[in-house]
């Protein structure tokens, strides 16, 4: 199961200048075992971010926390939220922030965990000003609330974009992949969530606009192997269903 990853897991990986990744998982979904992914951004005051945390270990909390303090959390949609809590606790001062309407739901209502303040782009002063929101919406209440760190020209995605590699999958999971149209190297959201946003409309479509004149270095992601290189023509192709 672990050969759907990308090892070493549950560590900070450097990809860029304050930009780290780390990799761990599999989580399973829909029987198809998925490599997950955080993003750890270190801000100029030197406090970090964490956007999609992903399983908390002692060992990994002492690596970040050497790099500095942990001052946000981001919830960025409305699947990639269910490991804040044991972050919470062991970063009580942090910010939580949460996509838009992600506060209503009954799972996560039940689930105990705070969300602070909602991911709206600009205006709260306590939001990190090197980075730019985009919210890409869908129908349903779903949004993918997207970062653009402008020092790295990095763009960091959730699930708008996925690229899982068919040589890491059992043999009978790929071609599901191919059913859902997220497999590597030509990864995009699976079809089930291109039919969700794209169902929103021109709002979707302008929001994907922005992300492609973001003209990113680099696309991190957090299922399958993410644009290292290349960002801007890579990111164009994964969004041709809606640009």
């Amino acid at each position: 199961m672990t050969h759907a990853t990308y090892p070493p897991l549950d560590t900070a990986k450097s990809v860029a200048d304050d930009v780290w990744i780390v990799d761990s998982g599999p989580l399973k979904a829909a029987g198809i075992p998925l490599p997950v992914r955080m993003t750890v951004i270190r801000l100029k005051d030197g406090g970090l971010l964490l956007h999609s945390p992903t399983r908390m270990t002692k060992p990994l909390l002492k690596q970040l926390t050497e790099l500095g303090p942990i001052r946000h959390l981001v919830a960025p949609n409305s699947a990639h939220w269910t490991m804040l809590k044991e972050w919470q606790q062991n970063a009580p001062d942090a910010i939580t922030w949460a996509a838009p309407e992600l506060r209503n739901r009954a799972q996560v209502k039940r689930s105990g965990i705070t969300l602070d303040r909602d991911l709206t782009g600009a205006g709260d002063a306590a939001w990190p000003a090197e980075l730019e929101q985009v919210d890409v919406p869908g129908i349903g209440g779903f949004h993918e609330v997207a970062l653009f760190h402008t020092p790295s020209r990095t763009l960091v995605l959730t699930d708008l974009v996925q690229n899982l590699e068919k040589s890491k999958m059992p043999a009978l999971v790929r071609p599901l992949l191919s059913l859902a149209g997220n497999a590597a190297p030509d990864g995009k959201a699976p079809r089930y969530l291109r039919a969700v946003v794209k169902l929103k409309g021109q709002p979707a479509r302008d929001a994907a606009l922005r992300l492609v004149a973001l003209n990113p270095e680099r696309v991190i992601f957090t299922h399958g192997d993410w644009f290292e290189q290349d960002g801007a023509a890579r990111l164009k192709r994964a969004l041709d269903w809606i640009v």
